[in-house]
């Protein structure tokens, strides 16, 4: 990758020795009760929007709760996501991708995911009029809980016996 971010990045992670490991779909990582399966980028990535389409796609399972974090991937990714794994992409928890871009979250791959709970990492009155209204009403009609962090603030969650979500801002669905 060529990005001038990425770049300074390795050269921070060379000045500190910091080992670095990149994953790609298919692997997986356990670390005690906890199961990590990398879903995506695959070895051939996507050349359209590289840097959005080929973040780190991870499934995080722990007791009954599974967690998808989908960085800023797109549509596009989305549904070779969904043509890889179709309905073992079910989790509790998604981490909309993009910042609830309209240019994600499509209907197939929430129909796979089938979350309950939404989380949406988006900056307060940004420029991009993230999230979209459609991609809201999208997750409300699936009956998704949906917290925001322009809205709820820090999102916490914890996972005992039961699982816990704390805001500074509570959620007004």
């Amino acid at each position: 990758m060529n990005s001038p971010n990425y770049q300074q990045f390795l050269k921070i992670v060379q000045n500190k020795k910091i080992q670095v490991r990149t994953l790609q779909a298919g692997e997986k990582l356990q670390i005690g009760q906890v199961q990590i399966r990398v879903l995506w980028p695959e070895k051939k990535q996507i050349t359209e929007n590289q840097l959005n389409n080929n973040s780190l796609v991870l499934q995080v399972q722990y007791q009954q709760i599974s967690i998808l974090f989908t960085g800023d991937i797109e549509a596009i990714a989305e549904e070779k996501i969904v043509e890889a794994y179709g309905k073992s992409l079910q989790s509790t928890i998604l981490k909309v991708a993009h910042h609830g871009s309209k240019s994600s979250t499509i209907e197939k791959f929430l129909q796979c995911v089938n979350p309950k709970i939404a989380l949406i990492g988006v900056g307060e009155n940004n420029t991009f009029g993230h999230p979209n209204e459609m991609i809201l009403q999208r997750l409300k009609d699936r009956g998704c809980k949906i917290y925001r962090t322009d809205k709820n603030g820090e999102i916490v969650i914890t996972i005992h016996k039961q699982m816990e979500i704390k805001e500074k801002i509570p959620c007004i669905n």
